[in-house]
């Protein structure tokens, strides 16, 4: 039975061949849209999964709130993870992380950049389950001055060598590091990458008790059938026992006063397995992804596939006279049915399997395309698991029938001796189901046009906007702490080349910000105010361009700058300072108590020294006093900086720090890869957009096709009395224009709400105008009469006497 069902379908789909193949065309391309669309999302979901301990391993984050300004970061301070392994019978293990930017590493004379640099505890391989190729887990990190390769790190350095105990140099550090092991390397799904794994007990600050300091990643593996919600609930005693007595002698308040005052300061335990699924924790070595692209994606792809099977449907009931006869005939013959539906379902899961068979070849020629314009690695390896090929059979299996139940049910419905006469309503007359399907297309379609277009006004408006400072033209030297204390002579040799206006050092500069200090403000006990904070030489104000709205900036003739202060105007604003010229900050060591003054002197604009995701906050400028080399210097060109420039500055960089090679990046770039994410996704959402509209239209093709065939003896006839050529286009045309319109009216309220949940993630967002709904109408509606009118222009022009002698 099945072997002639299957021989009837193949023969039916022959005698309509054009459809058919319209049908795979758009299945295939919305199959395997689909199908990239879940590489990306599984991709995404597999970040961490790879780790056997998974459901135990959680990172400390910081939860806190000073004066008016929220944190929520990855950073904690040394001394809690001991604590808590002392204090929580909950905790089997720890490990601390302090993960560098780019660093090098020297072999004898040989220099490597290693973009990857952590420092971990001795715990770490006991933690994650990264292999250890060589080198004993319990030992290898617990000596000062040791170090893992990766294998990938080990064959760079030292070839077919054996690394096992041979020395490395670490920077500008004198004492050399000795390799004790060689694990595999990170796998691409993890949160954070290391090619060099060092000991953290080498790090000054590894004992550190200080509990306000807070500078390290933290992660604790809970002992077996631990709710972390219990450890949790011990953390507010924690902070009670440990930090409020320093909060009662730093800042002369105890701890519920703090708190009282509207003050936070917990912390909480992230799940590793969610730690790349939440962007709203600051300070990811790997930018994390937001949920809610995940859920923008699937739903592109369930509606590209909804689109896909509208096509089918239509297409197949417009065909329902050519069949009709076919139907009645089988009917007569004693075919029920539940025979005649299953023979039709089959036919459309043919189809399905078809399509599912050329979407596979699509994905495998479109996948280069995509792992470049995403940044990724996906790999489409149908052998890999046992159950991929099942799978993707079961989804071409679904697909079919959810895209032929309806037309094998109407097909099927037709009465023998009505359609044996003729007398069937054919698909053009009986259109008001395929007339709402074509509108759900239009819908989806006017949808991911008009989101797209948001989402890349969104990032253009990120790109262009004002952020305070001038960011073209500048050139940032990393690991300025390289030439010691030759900072300054550095910047007079750079001064003496053609083309350079400014050069500027700084411990911080706009995008890598490392200090968020507490102060307290001269008058206010008890108050506490948390604040970026970047040490600025005499030159940095002129080199970045920005203004001062009051006061005056640090002058070489005022010795007392040194101990001065600039701050931005939103610290004006939050802190309530009403005339900064009288106002003090106070700071205090942490070590000792000890506290200083230091004034106001002025007032500069605010700047976006972060990703447009966050807000401005308050931003204090501090002197950077002599022997404060580390941080970056910048170098302000009058026009582009030319190949050459950078030689230039090359040469005299190694004439300083031979050892070293210039580490440096453009400050313009630097900002348009924060949002390097949003660009890709809006990338991607313009070419699951275009293939969405592709398959639309190419639906719309195939049913204006059909529609023209069944009217040809009447556009004859109207050609016959002399209708003019635009009044039959029009006549053809304004059934579509009307259901574009309809679509409209539900699209629009539609993707407003939709646009303005996600353009709440960002602070600095773009408003929504009437421009870009008009846009989306438009554009459809050009679409569908560009889709249309080739085959009716070509029907206008045939010979009305030719057609009536068809007919």
């Amino acid at each position: 039975m099945i072997k002639n069902v299957l021989k009837h379908s193949l023969h039916a789909l022959k005698k309509q061949k054009g459809y058919v193949a319209i049908n795979i065309f758009g299945l295939s391309i919305g199959i395997a849209s689909s199908l990239i669309i879940a590489l990306f999302i599984i991709h995404q979901l597999s970040f961490d999964q790879y780790n056997l301990k998974k459901d135990r391993i959680y990172r400390l984050t910081l939860d806190g709130k000073i004066g008016e300004q929220e944190v929520n970061a990855a950073y904690t301070a040394s001394i809690i993870g001991p604590t808590m392994a002392m204090d929580f019978p909950e905790v089997e293990n720890f490990c601390r992380l302090n993960i560098f930017g780019e660093t090098i590493v020297k072999k004898e004379d040989l220099i490597f950049s290693i973009k990857d640099f952590v420092e971990v505890d001795s715990s770490f391989f006991e933690i994650f389950s990264i292999p250890l190729l060589k080198g004993n887990t319990q030992t290898v990190l617990t000596e000062p001055n040791t170090m893992v390769l990766s294998e990938s790190m080990a064959k760079t350095i030292f070839g077919s060598e054996d690394p096992i105990d041979k020395m490395l140099q670490i920077n500008t550090r004198t004492e050399p590091y000795r390799i004790t092991g060689v694990m595999t390397d990170f796998p691409e799904e993890t949160h954070f990458n290391a090619d060099i794994l060092t000991s953290f007990v080498t790090n000054r600050r590894a004992n550190d008790p200080e509990w306000l300091n807070n500078s390290f990643s933290t992660y604790v593996l809970l002992k077996n059938n631990t709710l972390p919600e219990n450890v949790e609930a011990k953390f507010p005693g924690m902070v009670e026992k440990y930090i409020g007595p320093r909060v009662q002698q730093l800042f002369g308040v105890s701890l519920s006063d703090f708190l009282s005052q509207g003050n936070r300061y917990n912390f909480h335990l992230q799940p590793l397995t969610s730690i790349h699924h939440d962007p709203s924790v600051e300070h990811e070595v790997k930018p994390a992804i937001d949920p809610k692209y995940l859920i923008i994606f699937g739903s592109i792809a369930i509606l590209i596939i909804v689109i896909a099977s509208i096509n089918f449907m239509n297409l197949s009931t417009a065909q329902a006279t050519k069949r009709a006869k076919e139907i009645g005939v089988k009917k007569v013959s004693g075919s029920s049915k539940s025979m005649l539906v299953l023979q039709f379902l089959t036919d459309s899961v043919v189809i399905s399997f078809i399509a599912l068979f050329i979407a596979v070849i699509m994905v495998f020629i479109a996948l280069p395309f995509f792992n470049n314009l995403l940044d990724a690695s996906f790999r489409f390896n149908l052998f890999s698991h046992f159950y991929k090929i099942p799978v993707l059979l079961l989804f071409a299996f679904v697909v079919g029938i959810l895209a032929g139940i309806y037309p094998a049910f109407y097909l099927s419905s037709f009465n023998p001796s009505t359609v044996l006469k003729g007398k069937v309503r054919d698909g053009v007359k009986n259109g008001k189901l395929r007339s709402i399907l074509v509108s759900v297309q239009f819908l989806i379609s006017i949808v991911l046009i008009i989101g797209t277009i948001i989402m890349y006004r969104q990032l253009t408006y990120m790109i262009n906007k004002d952020l305070g400072f001038g960011k073209d033209r500048l050139l940032v030297v990393e690991q300025a702490g390289s030439i010691g204390d030759q900072v300054n002579t550095f910047k007079q040799e750079v001064l003496k080349l053609p083309g350079i206006k400014n050069v500027s050092a700084s411990t911080a500069v706009p995008g890598h910000n490392n200090n968020n200090n507490g102060y307290m403000l001269e008058g206010r006990d008890g108050q506490t105010f948390l604040m970026q904070t970047a040490y600025v030489d005499y030159d940095f104000l002129d080199t970045y361009g920005m203004q001062l709205t009051d006061g005056r900036f640090f002058d070489r003739s005022y010795g007392s700058d040194k101990e001065a202060c600039i701050v931005n105007q939103k610290t004006i604003e939050e802190f309530g300072i009403d005339d900064f010229q009288q106002t003090r900050f106070v700071v205090i060591f942490n070590d000792s108590g000890e506290k200083t003054y230091m004034p106001i002197i002025g007032v500069c604009n605010d700047f976006h020294f972060e990703s447009l995701h966050n807000r401005i906050n308050p931003y204090i400028m501090r002197f950077k006093q002599e022997g404060n080399n580390w941080g970056y210097i910048t170098v302000k060109f009058n026009s582009d900086a030319s190949a050459n420039s950078v030689k230039q500055i090359e040469d005299i960089w190694k004439r300083f720090a031979s050892n070293n090679p210039l580490q440096y990046f453009f400050m313009n770039d630097d900002f348009s890869h924060m949002y390097k994410a949003e660009r890709q996704n809006a990338e991607l959402s313009v070419v699951f957009a275009i293939l969405g509209i592709f398959i639309a239209a190419l639906g719309l093709f195939g049913l204006t096709s059909f529609t023209i065939e069944q009217r040809t003896k009447e556009v004859g006839v109207r050609k016959a009395l002399g209708a003019s050529g635009f009044s039959i286009f029009y006549l053809i045309s304004k059934e579509i224009i009307i259901l574009v319109c309809i679509a409209t009216a539900v699209a629009w309220p539609l993707i407003y709400w939709v646009a303005s949940n996600w353009l709440h993630n960002y602070y600095y967002r773009i408003n929504l105008r009437f421009f870009e709904f008009v846009v989306g109408f438009t554009l459809a509606i050009a679409i569908a009469l560009i889709t249309i009118s080739y085959k009716t222009l070509k029907s206008i022009q045939i010979n009305p006497a030719n057609t009536l002698r068809y007919e």
